[in-house]
């Protein structure tokens, strides 16, 4: 479900959040409550003295934008993720600049995708000598991914505009009065993105680590930690022991995780380590604050269930031609109790439903049934 299909299975994990986008785009928002993977409101609340969680409104185009956590010490600011829109990392940048006047010393991009990092400039703009750190393969990522994503921009909007002018939807479907609407909306958004893009300078990571990386803020440590691969090749999360505070990027994501792609096998045993940490608070990508660790556990429990599950078409599937992967998927949806994990997830919001459905479950299984493959 990309608009930019990659060539392997490798490819579309390291480019899965571009299928997000338009998952997402075929989403008509109904509401935006705050536990929802649509946000309508910038929210900041404190996770202890001088520690912010900042929540990002949907982009114009409806994508959602990553959220940012803002770590004071005595001596110095560390910013973890800088957002989507250059024009929200600027509305951070002014917020940071009322709570303090020390400067942000240090930026970290959790993963390469660009609702986490393509505020980079506005703060390397506003912050000279800002070091920004992301784990080594990101930063390959960013560099090998981003342009091309910028480049192709703008055919969101062109393929908005010729279901507009050909009456019909993606699959063929006649356009609903709602549904042209909708569309407008869609285009009006996509430009409006597309005119803070169009004049972006990217900011590449300075500094990059393999495994770990310890900043003292001025009496406040921060462990930046690479525990293994799971929503990309380079998750890196943020740790402050001393407060019990846990930054994951997408290798959390609430209300429903983002599993449209990745490394589900691995990202497990990353999940379990990360869970092992001695932290009460867990900030995920996406979404609200977190209090103790039974939604991550959740998030585990759904990996390993789709895995078994998989595990055991595939384990039918060795000595007969290789089945196809829309009959992996179904067989897998039949097999799991997909209803059940729904509300879990979504619970009865319609937006979530259609989420979990339409990107994560079927992004989950394709990803795993290719780690999981013999090759």
């Amino acid at each position: 479900m990309s608009l930019w299909p990659g060539n392997s299975f490798a490819e579309r994990r390291d480019l899965s959040l571009r299928g997000m986008i338009l998952a997402l785009s075929l989403i008509t928002p109904l509401r935006s409550p705050a536990d929802s993977v649509h946000t309508q409101q910038r929210t900041v609340t404190q996770l202890a003295e001088g520690i912010y969680e900042i929540r990002h409104p949907d982009a114009p185009d409806k994508f959602p934008q990553g959220n940012t956590v803002v770590i004071i010490g005595d001596a110095a600011v560390l910013v973890v993720d800088s957002c989507f829109l250059p024009s929200s990392a600027r509305q951070d940048i002014a917020q940071i600049r009322q709570w303090t006047d020390k400067p942000v010393r240090y930026l970290l991009n959790t993963h390469h995708h660009i609702d986490h990092n393509f505020g980079n400039a506005a703060y390397a703009a506003a912050f000279p000598g800002l070091t920004i750190i992301a784990h080594t393969e990101s930063a390959k990522l960013m560099a090998l991914r981003h342009p091309s994503f910028l480049s192709q921009y703008p055919q969101r909007a062109v393929g908005f505009r010729k279901m507009l002018e050909t009456g019909k939807d993606l699959d063929g479907a006649s356009l609903t009065d709602v549904d042209r609407q909708e569309l407008k909306e869609r285009i009006a958004g996509t430009d409006a993105v597309w005119a803070e893009f169009r004049e972006l300078k990217r900011k590449a990571p300075n500094l990059t680590f393999d495994h770990e990386l310890d900043l003292d803020l001025g009496n406040r440590e921060v462990q930046l930690k690479y525990l293994g691969r799971g929503n990309t090749v380079g998750d890196a999360i943020a740790y402050l022991p001393k407060e019990k505070i846990l930054i994951t990027g997408d290798l959390v994501d609430h209300p429903v995780p983002y599993l449209g792609g990745g490394f589900p096998v691995e990202q497990v045993a990353t999940l379990k380590r990360m869970a092992e940490l001695d932290a009460e608070t867990i900030v995920p990508g996406h979404g609200d604050v977190l209090h103790g660790k039974a939604y991550v556990q959740q998030e585990i429990d759904l990996l390993e269930a789709v895995i078994v599950a998989i595990n055991q078409e595939i384990a039918q599937s060795i000595v007969p031609p290789r089945r196809r992967l829309d009959e992996i998927k179904k067989a897998v949806e039949q097999n799991v109790d997909v209803k059940g994990w729904r509300q879990k997830f979504a619970g009865d919001d319609p937006e979530n439903q259609n989420f979990f459905d339409t990107f994560s479950l079927p992004g989950l299984i394709e990803a795993a049934h290719a780690e999981l493959w013999p090759r």
